[in-house]
This record gives C-alpha cells, structure tokens and sequence, in this order.
C-alpha cells in the first residue's frame, strides 16, 4: 500500500506535484502517526522529518475543515527549541497550507480556512492579543512560551482542543532543565485536552533512542519494564558527508596567534569565494562578532552577515534571510543556526576551532547539503595543538559512527517549583492528584514524595521562616488537601518563568530610532565608557550614554571597533568525545616508534591530511618525550615543576572532560586547603587540572591521589563547591527558576545587581552557616540544611557544572589498578601542559583574576635540552653553586655564633670547612657561655648554648633540618653520615619535614639515589639550570657567528680538512648550493681542503660517490647560437652525494621543447642506451662530434644530464675545450669533454615523504645556525613557509635547538646541538685580528645578507675579505671597494689578500 493512501485525495495530489516520492522517514513514520500512536522519528538532516509530522495533521485539519467541523481552537502544536526554527517553520508552513487549499478551491470545496500562529518571546503585543481572541489551528512555539500559553486563561482556552503535539530537535532539549520544564508542560496540555493528545518527536541525531522515546512518551506510556509505547522509526543518524580538517601553513601551538588567526581567516575567505554559501560556526557570541569583522575586511562587509542569541529578532531575521536569497557569501554564527532552520542552499560549513560535541559538528555539518541526496560539506579549523587532536577525535568519531549519549536530569525541584505556581494559579489541584501529574512527566517518574511535599511546603509557607509568608504563592489547604494559587501567583509565573537562567545582559539601544538591536554582557557594559565603539551584529556603534540595564548607542560609521563579551559561555567537551580523543593519543602512542606506520594509522582512521597528521604526531611525541607517557582516559599523569615566582605548578594531565576535570580540580583544591591551611588557585579545561602551589604544598609527587579517595568524594566536592564561586552563580539561577527570585515585577525587569542582592539575602535567610562570618565558624564543615533549593542547588553544582558521578568512576577506576597513574618532576612545563596553564577566565575554579594568575608566571618555552634523560637532570655547577650560596657567612665569633644557632649541631669532622679563626672564635664564645661542645652519639659537636636543655631526640630533628637548608640535594644516608645519627631515624626527619612543605623528594643529581633538598634551594637550583641552558644560547653578533662559520666550514686555519675523506665531508656539507662551475675548484674546494688535488674529485666522481649537475632545472634556451655550448664557466652548477639525489634534484620537467634537435636526440639515445661513452653517443646518432658537445653541454645546462667524470666539466671552465679548437694539433688530442660516460641526471631512488626536511636538515649542516635571512644564497632552496614547519617539528622531537642565535635578526632561529656548542666556545675566543679571503661565488659571502653593507655579486673573479668575521674590503668588478674602517698599515695585507693568487689567509701583527 502506498504512504500516500493514508491522505486526502488533495493533499495527496499536492504532494505529489512537489515531490516525486516519500523519503524514507516520511514512509515509515506516517503509518504510526495515523494510528495516533506516540512516535519518535530519528532521521538525518534533509531526511523530511518536519513534513512527516505535519503532513497528516494538516490531512485531518482539511478533512475537518471540509465536513465544517474544525473549531476556532488549537488542534496542532509544535515545539521548537528556538525562537529561530520556530519562526522557520513558521514561514515554510504557510506555503503548503495556502497551496493545498488552493487546490481543495480548485476541486470545488470550500474549507474553512486554516489558521497558523506564531507564540515566541519576540511575538509582538498585537499579536499575542489577536490569538487570544481567536485561537489558531496550528501553533507554532518554543518550550518557554508554551507554558505561558497553559498558564494563562486565554491560552488554556485556545488549547483545550489539542490533538497533536509536535517536539522538534529533541535531543537539544531533552537533556537539559528546559526539557524537564517541557515535560511537565506536556502533561498539563494532556490532561487539558485529554490523554488522546498524539506526541510526536523528532530528532537527527540521539542516542540511545529509546530514552528520547521514553521522555516523549512520559512516565505513564512505558510498561513494566520501562520500555516506552513509542513507535521509533530510526533512520539512523550516519550520513555520507566531505569532511575534512583545514591546517594552516604555520605550526600550531598551544594559543592562536595572530598571524595564526590571519592566515585562517584568510583560507576560510579564498574557500567562500569559492562557494556560493557558507556557515561558519564558532562557539562563543564573541568570536562571532569577532570573525565576522576580520573577514569582512577579507571579502567586504556587504558580503557576510552575523548571527547569535544576543542579537535582536529583526536582526536575526534579517541576516536569514539575506542567507537564504543568496545576498551574502557567509554568515558567522553560533548554535543559533545549528538547527534545523531553513536558511536555503548552503554549500559549505565551516567550524572554526572543536565544537566539543559529536552531535553538534553533526547537526553543523549538516547544515549544508541540506536535501534528499545533498553531500554535506564541512571544514574543520583547529587553532592549537589539542584542538588539532580533539579535531581529530571529532572526525575519528564521525567515521566510527559513534554519538554523545543524553542524560536526562532527574525530578529538577526548582523546574518543579516554579510549574507547581503555574499549575495552581490556572486552577485549583488535589495534592494527590497534582503528584500524580507530574510524576507523568518522564524526568520525575521517581520524583519522591517527600521532596514534592517540602516544595509544595516551601512555596505555601514561604522560602524561609526568617522571611515569613510574603514569598509564599500557594494556598495549601490541608484539611480538604486542595492547592491553589495565592494572588499575584499567575503574574510572578507568567512573567518570571522559563528554564533559562539569566546572564544579566544589557539591552543595546541605537538612538535616535530607539531600535533594539541586542543585548552585551553586564561587566562588558559597566566596564565600558561613553565615546567607546564596539561591535555587534558585524556593525560598528558608538556608545553615547550608559542606563540603568540600557546601553544607548549610535552608528559609528565603521570605525575601529572593539569587540563584546559574553561571561561563561564555552562549552566543555562531551564524555564520548572526551574518549574518542584519548582513543587517538593512545593510537599515536602505539605507534610512535615507526612514525611512517603512525601517520599512516592518522590518515586513515581519523581521515587526517599529511600535515595534520605530522603535526599531530610531534605534538604528542614531544610531550611524551618529556613526561615519558602519554595521558589518556587509561593513563593519568602528574607533572610538577617551578614557576618563575619560586613557587611551584601542579598539573594533572587527565583528558576526561571539563566537568569531571572541575569536580576533581574543586576537591583537590579543598583537601589541599585542609591539608596545609594554605589557599591556592586552580583551574580545569578538558584536558587537565592546574593547581599552583604555594611553599606549603609540599608532597611526594606520587602520593597526590592519596588526597582524594572515591568515599569522601560527595563530602569533599559538597564543601568545595560551598566555597567556591559557582554556587553563588547557581543558587540564583534556582531561585530565579523556582520563582523564588523574580526576574520582572511592576512590569519592569528588576536590574541585575538588585538580583544578585536579593539572592544574597535569600542565602543568609535560607543558609546562614554560608553566609556567615568565617572567623565565626566554629567547625570546618559548613552544615547543609534540608532545603528543597539548597539541595537542587547542590545538585546543579554536582551533576550538571560537574561530573560527580564520572569523577567516582574515575577514582574507583584508579584504585582497583584499571586506570595507570605517573608522576614526573620536569624543569619546565611539557607541551601538553601549555593550553592548561592558558586556560581562560571560564575555566578557574576560585576568583582570582585573570592578572593575578600564579600561572601566567610560567614562561613557556620550548624544551631545550635534546634527550629525554636530561630533561629532570639539573645542572651540576647550579647545584654546587646554590649549596655554597646557602653556606652560612662567618667572619667573627658573632657570626660563628649565630651559625651554630642555625646548623644545631656542627661535628667538629666539618670545622674544616670553617675560616682559620673559628677554633679561637670558639673558644671565646664557650668562655662567654654562648656555645659548648656537645657529645652524642659518641661524637662531639659544636652548639649553641640555648641548645643545652634540647633533648637529643629533639636536637637530631632541628640539627637534620638546619643541615638540609644549607645543603643541596643530600641522601639519607649522606646526613646520617655527616652526622652520625641512624640513617633510618635521618629518613623519619625528613619525610616528616617533606610533609611540612620544608623539603621535597627526588632523584636531582646523578647518584641514583632519593634524596631531599630545601624547597628554596632547589627553586634557586631550576632558575639556574634553565638559566643555564638559555645562557648557552644568549645571541652573538653576526662577525662573531663569521668566525665560527670559517671554521664550522672548514676555511679558519687549522680547520682544512684533507683527502678524499675529507673532501667528501666538505661536499656533503656543501650539496645542494648552487655556484659557478668555475668557482668550486679554484675558490670553494681549495679553500677547504688542504693540499687539493682535481684527482681527488675525479676519484669520487668516477667511485660513485659523488654526482654534479644543476640541481634547479630552468628553462632551456633554444636560441642558442650555433656551435656555442648552452653551459658557460659562470652557469651555476652544484656537486652533491649520489645517494641523495633523490631530493636534491628538482622534480619540475625542464621545458624540452626549447632544446636544439641534437640535444634532443641526444637526450633520446641516453633515456634508451642509458649511461653511454661519448664514441657510443657519436655511432648511435647522426650527428657531428661538435654538435653532440654543444648538445651535452646544453643538457647539463637544463639540469638533464651529467658525467660520471669531473673532468670533462673541468675542461669548460678552465677554458681548455677553447684552447683545443685553437690547437692545430687537436685531431691528435682527445677532448676532455669526452671523458667518463654520460647519463641522466635523475631520481634515482626513493623521494623522501617530506622532501623539506631533508634540505632543513641540510641547511643545519652547511651553517649550523639557520635562519631566513641565509636562504638569499640558497637558489635551490623550498619556500620558507615549508621549511619553518619541519624545522619547528624538528626542535619538537629535540633533535636541534630553537632560539635567538644571532643578534639582529628577526624570526625564528634553529641550530644543531653540536653547532650550539661551538658557538659557545667561539664566544670565548677572543678576536686575534684574523683575515679570511672569501670567493663571492662562496656560501659564506654574507654582506647585505647577515652584515651589514651592500651585497657583493655572486661571480666569478669578486672576492672579499673578513678581519675577524667583519668585512673590510672586497673587489668586484675589478674594483676595490673598501667595506669597513681601515688602518693604514692595513693596506699591504688587504692588497695581498685581494689579489688573484690562490686562497690565503692572514693573520696580521
């Protein structure tokens, strides 16, 4: 039987005149809905769900209205989760509505005609009053305004013949307290209207489904084994769909730089460009407004429009529907547009940053391609290193096929409160009864009926005895049991109601129109003077006066605008996604040994591209190589190190989510204060805890889960929250939602700071222990009343802000051993702690302000040192140096004196370490009666009278402690030693004092062994390792980095290199540049290797070793003259390793076309015959033996061929080919050309997968420190932006070092460990007035480049001269030009240098 038999014939026609078949959701979900079975229809987006719902209600609608049945009430009511859907479907309704009766007219009927409305919080008054007279068929609403429509008369009048209810996007809802509000509203429009009331729901992305079934279909339609009475029609929600991840040319890092940000917005512009219409969705209102500015001044401000919740209506409007004609390229918007509104044909969606949810990238994406067969196309922009990788936890997801799950928030008492007003004050309930009801509703089937009766005594008696019965709605009669509203109850629930909490916004007022246009945060407005411009909408306004709740503003005619904020609005990463991220991290750590094998897994199963992938890949291995794991929901690890302040960051890297995160940061932030007596601040993101801790915290790094056991978890984290800012934040918003707080009184909003005051006082009415003077306090624990909004309060705080119940798994998980836990003391932070410790204001669990964060005193910086094993390992100078800092000063008796006081106990074995006087400073104070010597243990000591009386016991605890703060890192057994006491008895001591915050445990030096330290004198310690470290890289001038490049390049006397050893490393380090041909043996070679000799090179050459040619192919010029070679002695040409010919040479084709006909054929014979002699070359084509040299020599000029021999390029440049076309007796004379074989100059192996990093390294090697300025003698050279990625990735992995080198220059720097190290010798070589003769033609000619001057030529015959790597002179063209300050008795030397003889150097004096 066909889907459309269920129809009127009309209604039928009409749909088969708009489409030419039912989907697939539409097919299966009418027949449920024709039996007025509750039905649930999952399905994707572009699935034709909406119309599956409304199509028969419409059906019964035409019949009714044909037979002259249908009424003036309500039949149909449809909820939309937003204003911005709602008023959608509003519009796309009206078009079938009209069609169809305009075909039932054509047909000859006449139907009453059908009515629809639209009931939002934006409905204009008019409006509102229009319904109330005359109810519509069909309302189309939000949550919120349905329950205004049940409350009031008129509305419960236009509703009472409901038949079918319509709950769209349901999964958006149904988790939250609107949906708990939602719920309790169905049941009162049930039993309104009667249990006969169809429920229809509709969703594209839920799981587990049945739970949304259960929630729609309520308590009362599930049967014993709570299984709901639905019908589901599951289309699943996994839909084929382009998406991708989007990386920026630059390296991520832990924060988005500007340049970062430049370059994103700029891709997202070219990609618009290249679409018709785009979404871009990001996840805060403020980054809305944001983006939208930058990329208007990318692609025009008439090009995009912006759109969020703080928006007017008029706006949001407006900016949909330019949308949806095609008037703008790209909206920027916020879940505002994540649903299902209809906003036309939209090509592609952009996310810029994670949206922290599966369903959410789901519902997004989704936006485009959004029709039956439509492709989604979706581009994800990760602007740090974990948002790449929870990217990529995202997409990895999407593949798998995995959903986030809904919970549904059990019996919310506040949500309970404030329906319980609206009940009663629209008419009179039985208690029973009224228990009844709401017990229908799905999140309060096991509502208890003690909480509902202290809600119901809460709102008949009043909030608070102290407050008396003024804050009471309802009047409870108990004799006859009976509820019913108290005056002024219907208005307070009416105005004041909803789910939604307040975020005390200010309305935003354009005068002189007096339009609204939208509302910016409370501290954003207070904070904010008149004259200052902002922006809002994408539009540029001027502040002119700031009102009580009112900001008034004027057109700012787009000037420099600031951008608002919105406090608390980012949202925390969902459980499922929180694991799909450590499921990645764990994938790259199983695979982190074959990084090949690694990349290959990343692209394959989380789909990332080549870069993502490589970037993804460094960002973890370079946090494991400093912590030695990798953190994930099986591994939790520790890390702890110094600040620049002394003091000291925890952070517990734990990948589970912000609200478990936060729960576990609070209670361990709680314990702490209980434990030391010390505040601290701390802060939680998805990733992680950060607690910055004060000289107190002082503990075994391992013993940090000891604080917090899964037992005392609900008693801890209940004490935490009580002391923290979220419960004030969240004890309004339940007043607020209970009705206990009223948002609007006298018909006018009552401002923020009047609420936050009334909240306060309501706190100190209903709990005064919280709000009472802590000095006052008589115990630690603050007593919890037994009050219905303190409770849900908590609760909120507990289960919906955090995740109590996963942090119990959590730590239930830790202790039975199915969770693994490390600890790791490192001198500075690892790469996975860098976003923790940036975390934003949203994320601190106290109220310090953001300037006052302990943790922005951590200076991140790479890691410097190379292997993993000196990453804990501190400076053996640094801690000789602080343990003779903190060695007391003596220089009198006085002195001596207050040392003993100091150290205790000093054992005379250690006088020696006191000056010469000490014995007679002694013995003068022993007569004095201020010291003694003391026999314990049957040693003797030196003490401080005022120790006499200390018993022994007592005096072995101060004199360890005394030695520990003059000591560095000291063994038990090294104090037991020293003196004299039990080394178990020592071990005591000091764990005792680790325990006080005193001292702290760990492996410092090379020992091998525990040892303590002072907590001071190992801060002082880590400040001096790092100093040390980047002391060794402080930035040298650029003639000191001369000098070490003449001897890193083998130039500086006693440096040459000799043989063919040497010069094959001297030509390993030099493949890859490119000079004149007639340059490298005469001006480069010779100047590195002593003695040369051209049978050196030949011998490489024809071994195999050693290949040259042109390694840039440029294009051939065919209009060579005839019997000219095409290679000239100044042609640049380079010498390289064979085996690296693979990425030496130029992949690019070199243009054939331009080559001459023998050089063709030439090139021909050798791509068939292979390597051949020239004779073979000569008998193979027809073609003079002069016309196959100029052939050769012309190939090797387009980078095609080489020799096997360096001699027949010898002969070119040294002129002897010339020379024998002179000679007469040349037919008696083979050329030197002819030597050696011919061949292809080509790949001969494998490329490698990223060619860059091969010549990154190369660079490292020819100069040793590489910056961006060196490539100006690099014509071979990748682009920069390609280069600056590897080696970024390079310094990750701790194969070479990042920083400034070399003074004077902008950018980034990168060198070889080894080169750091002969830099640092080179600084202490004083400059001995040293010459150097350089060729022009040489890599090192660096004037104009990294010195200062004009830039010399790079040719044949200039040359210049260096006086300790400063130039001084050079000659080009002929001419001596005179480059720096010159002695007079200079000149000689400079003369001699300058001439043409072979390379020398002098050193002058």
């Amino acid at each position: 039987m066909s889907p459309l038999s269920l129809f009127h014939p009309i209604v039928a026609e009409w749909f088969e005149r708009r489409f030419t078949a039912p989907t697939e959701a539409q097919a299966l979900g009418w027949p449920a809905i024709a039996r007025n079975r509750r039905t649930l229809i999952c399905a994707p987006t572009g699935s034709g769900k909406t119309l599956a719902a409304f199509l028969l209600c419409i059906d019964r609608l035409l019949r009714a209205a044909i037979d002259g049945s249908l009424g003036d009430s309500a039949h149909v009511v449809y909820v939309s989760p937003l204003k911005a859907l709602s008023n959608d479907v509003h519009r796309n309704l009206s078009i079938p509505l009209q069609e169809i009766m305009e075909l039932a007219k054509a047909k000859g009927l006449v139907p009453t005609p059908l009515r629809v409305a639209l009931r939002t919080g934006d409905t204009p008054a008019n409006e509102r009053q229009s319904t109330a007279r005359k109810p519509p068929h069909i309302w189309i609403t939000t949550p919120e305004s349905l329950y205004i429509l049940l409350t009031s008369e008129s509305g419960r009048r236009g509703l009472a013949g409901v038949r079918t209810v319509i709950l769209d996007e349901i999964h958006s809802i149904a988790g939250s307290k609107r949906g708990s509000h939602l719920s309790i509203s169905m049941q009162r429009l049930c039993a309104l209207a009667g249990e006969q009331v169809t429920r229809i729901g509709l969703s594209a992305t839920l799981r587990p489904v049945e739970e949304a079934a259960r929630f729609l279909s309520g308590s009362r339609g599930l049967d014993s084994a709570g299984n709901p009475d639905c019908a589901i029609v599951n289309i699943g929600h996994q839909r084929e769909m382009d998406l991708q991840i989007e990386m920026p040319d630059a390296e991520l890092g832990p924060i988005a730089t500007h340049e970062l940000w430049d370059e994103t917005i700029s891709r997202i512009a070219a990609l618009t460009s290249a679409h018709r219409t785009t979404i871009l969705f990001v996840n805060t209102r403020r980054l809305v407004e944001r983006v939208a500015h930058l990329l208007s001044q990318k692609i025009g401000e008439e090009n995009i429009v912006a759109h969020h919740g703080s928006l007017s209506r008029k706006t949001r409007l407006k900016a949909e529907q330019r949308l949806k004609n095609g008037e703008v390229q790209v909206c920027v918007a916020t879940s505002s547009l994540e649903l299902g509104i209809d906003i036309g044909a939209v090509d592609l969606v952009c996310q810029i940053g994670s949206p922290r949810s599966i369903g959410v990238l789901l519902q997004r994406v989704g936006r485009s391609g959004h029709s039956q067969g439509g492709l989604p196309v979706g581009r994800v922009f990760p602007l740090t290193r974990d948002e790449l990788v929870e990217c990529a936890g995202l997409i990895y997801a999407v593949r798998k096929g995995e959903l986030d799950r809904l919970s549904i928030p059990p019996w919310p008492l506040d949500i309970l409160s404030q329906q319980l007003v609206a009940m009663c004050a629209a008419q009179e309930w039985s208690v029973d009864e009224l228990f009844e009801v709401v017990r229908g509703a799905y999140p309060y089937r096991d509502l208890p009926r003690e909480a509902f009766d202290a809600v119901v005594r809460m709102l008949s008696e009043g909030i608070s005895a102290r407050l008396g019965r003024r804050s009471a709605y309802l009047h409870h009669d108990r004799v006859h049991k009976v509820l019913r509203g108290r005056r002024g109850a219907r208005l307070a629930a009416i105005t004041s109601g909803g789910a939604i909490p307040d975020n005390a916004d200010y309305d935003v007022i354009a005068e002189p129109e007096g339009t609204y246009v939208g509302s910016v945060n409370e501290d954003f407005a207070v904070e904010s003077l008149a004259g200052d411009v902002f922006l809002l909408g994408n539009s540029s306004w001027r502040i002119r006066r700031i009102e009580k709740g009112k900001v008034r503003v004027e057109d700012a005619h787009g000037q420099a605008p600031n951008v608002p904020f919105w406090l608390g609005e980012a949202p925390g990463r969902t459980t499922e996604l929180s694991k799909l991220v450590s499921e990645v991290r764990e994938g790259i750590e199983e695979r982190i040994a074959d990084r090949r094998e690694c990349l290959q897994w990343l692209m394959k199963e989380p789909g990332l591209s080549q870069a993502a992938a490589e970037q993804a890949y460094e960002y973890v291995a370079e946090g494991k190589r400093v912590l030695g794991a990798v953190p994930s929901d099986t591994h939790i690890v520790a890390e702890r190190f110094f600040d620049e302040t002394g003091g000291m960051q925890l952070v517990l890297h734990a990948p589970f989510g912000a609200r478990i995160n936060k729960a576990w940061g609070l209670a361990l932030r709680k314990r702490f204060c209980r434990s030391f007596d010390f505040e601290l601040q701390a802060s939680a993101t998805d990733d992680g805890i950060n607690l910055s801790l004060g000289p107190q915290h002082s503990f075994p790094l391992n013993d940090l889960l000891l604080f917090l056991r899964p037992q005392k978890l609900d008693e801890v984290l209940t004490q935490a929250v009580l002391a923290s800012p979220v419960f004030v934040t969240r004890w309004r918003w339940t007043l607020t939602r209970s009705l206990a707080l009223l948002r609007f009184s006298g018909g006018k909003r009552i401002p923020a700071p009047v609420q936050r005051m009334r909240s306060d006082d309501m706190l100190a009415a209903v709990f005064p222990a919280q709000a009472q003077c802590q000095d006052n306090r008589m115990t630690l624990d603050v007593e919890v009343p037994d009050h219905p909004l303190v409770f849900e309060t908590l609760r909120d705080c507990l289960h919906e802000a955090m995740d109590v119940d996963g942090l119990r798994r959590v730590l239930q998980c830790i202790e039975r051993g199915l969770i693994r836990f490390s600890a790791k003391d490192t001198p500075m932070p690892s790469a996975f702690s860098h976003e923790i410790l940036n975390a934003m204001p949203y994320a601190f669990l106290d109220d310090a302000p953001l300037e006052e964060r302990r943790a922005r005193a951590v200076v991140l910086r790479r890691a410097l040192p190379e292997r993993a094993d000196e990453l804990g390992r501190l400076d053996p100078d640094a801690i000789r140096s602080a343990a003779e800092d903190t060695w007391p000063v003596i220089r009198d008796g006085d002195e001596l004196h207050d040392a003993l006081l100091g150290l205790i106990l000093l054992p005379e074995t250690e006088t020696k370490r006191l000056p010469e006087q000490a014995s007679s400073w002694m013995d003068q104070l022993i007569s004095e009666g201020l010291a003694y010597v003391r026999e314990q243990n049957g040693r003797r000591y030196w003490a401080a009278s005022e120790m006499k009386e200390v018993s022994d016991g007592d005096c072995m605890v101060r004199a360890v402690r005394g030695w520990v703060e003059v000591s560095g890192p000291v063994t038990p057994s090294e104090v037991s030693s020293l003196l004299g006491f039990d080394e178990d008895d020592v071990l005591t001591v000091l764990t005792a004092l680790e325990g006080e915050g005193l001292v702290l445990q760990g492996s410092f030096s090379e020992k091998g062994e525990t040892e303590f330290c002072d907590r001071r004198i190992l801060a002082r310690i880590h400040r001096a390792t790092i100093a040390h470290l980047r002391r060794e890289i402080e930035p040298v001038a650029p003639a000191l980095f001369l000098r070490f490049l003449f001897s890193w390049q083998h130039l500086a006397p006693g440096t040459q290199l000799e043989g063919e050893l040497g010069l094959l490393e001297v030509i390993d380090q030099l493949q890859g540049f490119e000079t004149a041909a007639a340059a490298w043996e005469a001006e480069i070679l010779q100047a590195r290797i002593r003695d040369y000799r051209p049978a050196l090179l030949d011998s490489l050459c024809l071994g195999g070793d050693v290949v040259w040619g042109r390694w840039r192919r440029r294009a051939t010029q065919a209009e060579v003259p005839s019997r000219r070679p095409g290679l000239t002695r100044t042609a640049p040409l380079g010498l390289g390793i064979r085996d690296d010919i693979h990425w030496l040479l130029d992949e690019t084709p070199a243009d054939e076309t331009a080559l001459s006909v023998p050089a063709r054929s030439v090139l021909d014979f050798l791509r068939r015959r292979g390597a051949s002699f020239f004779p073979e070359i000569m008998a193979g084509i027809r073609h003079l033996p002069s016309e196959i040299e100029e052939a050769l020599w012309q190939l090797v000029a387009a980078g095609l061929v080489t020799a096997d021999s360096f001699a027949a390029l010898r002969s070119l440049v040294t002129g002897e080919t010339k020379r024998q076309e002179h000679s007469r007796r040349r037919r008696r004379q083979p050329r030197r050309t002819r030597e050696g074989r011919w061949s292809l100059l080509q790949n001969g192996g494998t490329a490698p997968e990223n060619k860059a990093e091969s010549w990154a390294l190369q660079y490292l090697r020819r100069y040793g420190v590489f910056c961006r300025e060196l490539l100006a003698r690099e014509s071979s050279a990748p682009p920069w932006r390609d280069l600056i990625r590897v080696l970024r990735r390079l310094e990750a992995r701790g194969e070479i070092r990042g920083g400034r080198f070399i003074a004077g220059l902008n950018g980034e720097q990168f060198a070889l460990p080894e080169a750091v190290d002969a830099l640092r010798a080179m600084r202490r070589k004083e400059p001995a007035r040293e010459y150097m003769r350089v060729s022009a033609c040489d890599p090192l000619n660096l004037v104009g480049i990294l010195l200062p001057g004009d830039r010399i030529a790079a040719i044949l015959g200039n040359r210049i001269v260096y006086r300790d790597g400063v130039p001084v002179a050079a000659i080009e063209n002929g001419q001596t030009r005179i480059l720096g300050q010159v002695e007079t008795d200079e000149h000689p030397v400079l003369d001699r240098l300058l001439d043409s003889r072979p390379f020398v150097s002098l050193k002058h004096g």
